[in-house]
């Protein structure tokens, strides 16, 4: 990893104020990446308050292993069994906080060997994990032109799916896909260009990596066992950077924040149609980036923060 690789957090601020820290209160950060958030939610903990972290990229649990801090705690693994953390560390339901910062880092994107980045040349890896899972090399020739054409469509939203499916089964016949710009050049060969702003390549990486990392089934599970690990009047804060993965956050906190309807007449107690009609979740706000931090930080452009609260009762 490029150690020179400067990642800014994106909406840092406003996804800590989302949080409203607890001064001794428990926070999980199941991203965390370079640490930027981590970092600052330290700085708002009282000396009994704790911070366990979790990722599944090897570098950023090295970057986080440096943090020499009795309050701080760091797993490798995905967020997608963070409820498997927070029982081994005996927290369920006393977390006042959870925070999801979604999608792809400066430091991942910039390092070439991990193959996400479509401009510079490197292995076709694309896993968050490098010590598990299969190579984006090995995937495209194992699975089927049907296969790559619905990952395309699905997880890309990529019009020229099948152009691109059939062109890279057909290179793949005579050699082995194995690199980034290899790909790169057969996307560019099989469509028309037609955006100059966007490149041609860039959904289909997304999408790729999307399907290689399970991405958005984590996203799905990590946020519904959440419920299981915050207490009364915790929050869940996540930063979305694309419509797939904020569809998937805006229907979760939706399904949770309206009372379930009983059809008249089905055969259920007064008891429990009440248990029915809980709502678990306060939604707080949606966020967008301000002009000022599109400016800077470029990749913020699509990026939204939604905050829900699970509900007290008494």
């Amino acid at each position: 990893m490029n150690q020179n690789t400067k990642h800014i957090p994106v909406m840092k601020k406003e996804l800590i104020d989302s949080l409203k820290i607890q001064k001794n209160g428990i926070y999980i950060d199941s991203t965390f990446g370079m640490g930027g958030h981590s970092t600052a939610i330290l700085k708002k903990l009282g000396k009994n308050g704790k911070l366990y972290a979790i990722d599944q990229d090897v570098n950023s649990v090295l970057i986080g292993r440096k943090i020499q801090d009795k309050r701080f705690y760091i797993k490798h693994d995905s967020f997608s069994r963070i409820l498997n953390y927070a029982k081994s560390e005996k927290i369920i339901n006393k977390v006042d906080g959870i925070l999801f910062d979604l999608g792809i880092s400066s430091s991942q994107i910039e390092d070439y060997k991990r193959g996400f980045s479509f401009k510079k040349n490197g292995p076709l890896d694309m896993r968050m994990n490098q010590t598990c899972g299969i190579k984006a090399s090995d995937w495209i020739v194992q699975a089927s032109t049907k296969k790559i054409i619905f990952v395309l469509k699905k997880f890309g939203e990529e019009r020229f799916a099948k152009k691109i499916a059939y062109a890279i089964k057909d290179y793949n016949r005579t050699k082995k896909i194995t690199e980034t710009l290899e790909l790169v050049n057969i996307i560019n060969k099989a469509i028309p260009k037609k955006n100059a702003f966007k490149h041609p390549a860039r959904r289909t990486f997304q999408a790729i990596r999307i399907y290689i990392n399970q991405e958005l089934k984590a996203i799905s599970n990590a946020l519904e066992d959440s419920l299981k690990i915050l207490k009364p009047g915790g929050r869940i804060t996540v930063i979305s950077f694309h419509s797939l993965e904020d569809r998937i956050i805006k229907k979760f906190m939706v399904k949770h924040s309206v009372k379930a309807s009983v059809p008249y007449g089905m055969p259920i107690t007064e008891k429990e149609i009440d248990k029915l009609k809980i709502c678990k979740l306060k939604i707080i706000h949606r966020i967008l980036p301000t002009y000022e931090e599109i400016q800077k930080n470029p990749k913020s452009r699509s990026s939204i923060l939604r905050t829900a609260e699970l509900k007290k009762y008494e």
